[in-house]
């Protein structure tokens, strides 16, 4: 019994023996192929009624080429370091989108890329592209810039991503310590209970340690600082840094004294305690 694909000759064969009147099962017989195959060719080409032979051949072959993959776009270095890029932010928690849409602007010519760019360097939906994006943005990771002349949004990252990361993290901590502390509650002084409190310490340490303290505004403070100094190309006065930052002279002192723990070189420390003086 011949199998494969039915051929033009066979599929006018079939659409005579519908004319006639012929049943399936006889139309099989006559081409030797099984009964299942003729009703399933008739089936998808417009039934008993509406079957055509030149139509069913061609639909089918149009078919045919639609159903072929598409050949893997293959990958340069860059494109294997930014998916090896994503997958560490994927181990650090960040969705497996999300974290290959940041990677590849990350390491972008350009300052954005465009959906479109995002879908062709990924190979994946726009629907996937759409709710990356949309997560992105929700954490603050990145931002839309629309482009009027060309009617496109152009998706740009955000300067402090790798803070906005630290605090997403850092929020993550926070509802691991308020789901645990309520399970402690739940099931009071047994030992689930008690596991649960204990977990529940555990998270909103670390998610105080890591943004809840004021520690962690002071930090901030002194890395906004330092980064006035690298633009200055020199240690500015204390008073000076208060006065273009609008800020107290105290809370400017105290981010010199955090920056000045921080790992300088001997002569930072000697200018920095400088400012301190």
């Amino acid at each position: 019994m011949p199998g494969g694909r039915l051929s033009h000759q066979e599929r006018r064969a079939i659409a005579a023996g519908l004319t006639d009147g012929l049943g399936y099962a006889e139309i099989a017989r006559q081409l030797d192929r099984p009964t299942s195959t003729i009703s399933r060719e008739v089936a998808r080409n417009g039934g008993g009624r509406g079957y055509r032979a030149d139509h069913a051949h061609y639909a089918t072959s149009s078919r045919a080429r639609r159903g072929r993959p598409a050949m893997p776009k293959p990958q340069s270095d860059a494109d294997e370091y930014a998916e090896k890029f994503a997958a560490i932010m994927v181990d650090g928690g960040l969705p497996r989108m999300a974290a290959r849409v940041l990677a590849r602007l990350y390491t972008a010519d350009s300052r954005s890329l465009t959906a479109a760019q995002l879908v062709h360097a990924l190979q994946v939906s726009p629907a996937s592209i759409s709710k990356a994006i949309g997560y992105l943005e929700q954490v603050g990771m990145l931002h839309r810039e629309p482009d009027p002349r060309r009617r496109l949004q152009h998706y740009v990252m955000a300067e402090d991503v790798w803070q906005k990361a630290w605090q997403v993290s850092s929020q993550t901590n926070q509802s691991w310590a308020d789901t645990a502390a309520e399970g402690a509650a739940l099931f009071g002084d047994s030992a689930a209970g008690r596991r649960l409190a204990q977990m529940a310490d555990f998270f909103h340490v670390l998610a105080e340690d890591m943004s809840g303290g004021a520690g962690f505004e002071v930090v901030d403070d002194a890395l906004t600082v330092l980064a006035m100094y690298r633009e200055a190309g020199r240690v500015v006065d204390a008073d000076r840094v208060a006065a273009v930052l609008e800020w107290p002279l105290e809370r400017v002192v105290a981010a010199l004294e955090v920056a000045s723990a921080t790992r300088l070189t001997p002569e930072q420390r000697a200018a920095l305690a400088g400012d301190l003086g």
